[in-house]
């Protein structure tokens, strides 16, 4: 198939295209400057122009491929809301392009968006949910309902791998290295579920080709929860550290913007998705990458 990837140079993007194309698919990326268009040219995908906050510029695209794959969302934590309206806006103008064909859609959301207690499984919705992200399921199910060939990844809150400069595990070392303490709040027994980049692309392609069901939720779920205790202390044995429990009513202070997600205690199962799939993940676990090379240089 040729597959027209949004967000085609991010950090999982990148790996979704070298993933597509060693599976023996087409990749068109998208991209809005020369820069992102000589990354996509090196790793082997034809380069299509055109901005996610301009949505109709991306009809084109859908139109000339067999499929589309969306993993752009504009991480602007400042306008959260906003950009969660605009993915939304992003995912009915690719729908509507996609009207009267069987070409797949593969959408991209969070594991987050799912607030509950105990495991979450790819069978859980989110219709009465808070978090502003839950616009793009909301939009992927309005789509779906219309014949439109929809599927759903929910990606863990930590894909890790070499390369990640903006996720949770480089949050929690700036913050280490700023506030010479590596903290979590109180018994830092919450979790976060976790997966590697390079078993999220091999995924993405799977849901790609073997997706039947429309609307279908797939997990990228390695491991169900990890403890943030434990990520804490192997970032402060990096660094030389000490490992601090920051009380709850402190915990702003100390990891400002981040606290909200250094509150999430999410337990996740990706068990669906691994027999729908034949998926198994098989690349390092968190632990494994926290204390090799991939987020510290070895001494």
């Amino acid at each position: 198939m040729k597959v027209f990837v949004t967000g085609a140079s991010g950090f999982i993007g990148s790996a979704v295209v070298k993933d597509l194309i060693a599976g023996g698919h087409q990749v068109l990326g998208l991209a809005r400057s020369t820069a992102v268009a000589e990354k996509l040219t090196a790793s082997g995908a034809e380069v299509y122009y055109g901005d996610l906050t301009d949505p109709e510029s991306l009809t084109s695209a859908v139109l000339a491929t067999d499929a589309v794959i969306h993993l752009g969302f504009i991480h602007d934590f400042t306008r959260f809301k906003e950009m969660c309206a605009l993915d939304e806006k992003v995912i009915e103008t690719i729908g509507a392009a996609l009207a009267g064909t069987q070409k797949p859609f593969v959408i991209t959301s969070a594991i987050g968006v799912i607030s509950k207690e105990g495991i979450i499984t790819e069978q859980d919705r989110a219709e009465n949910s808070l978090n502003p992200r839950i616009a793009t399921e909301k939009a992927a199910d309005r789509i779906a309902a219309q014949g439109i060939r929809v599927a759903i990844v929910r990606l863990s809150p930590v894909v890790h791998d070499r390369g990640d400069v903006h996720g949770f595990i480089p949050t929690l070392i700036r913050l280490a290295k700023e506030k010479e303490v590596s903290a979590y709040i109180n018994d830092g027994a919450n979790v976060w579920p976790a997966v590697h980049r390079l078993d999220v692309a091999q995924l993405y392609r799977l849901v790609l080709e073997k997706n039947t069901e429309n609307g279908a939720r797939y997990h990228a779920v390695a491991e169900q929860g990890v403890k943030v205790k434990q990520i804490a202390e192997v970032i402060a044995e990096k660094l030389n550290l000490p490992a601090v429990s920051v009380k709850s009513e402190e915990a702003e202070s100390h990891f400002t913007l981040f606290t909200h997600f250094a509150r999430f205690n999410v337990l996740a199962s990706g068990d669906v998705t691994q027999r729908a799939l034949d998926w198994h993940p098989g690349h390092p676990t968190l632990q494994e990458d926290l204390e090799g090379t991939v987020y510290f240089t070895s001494k």
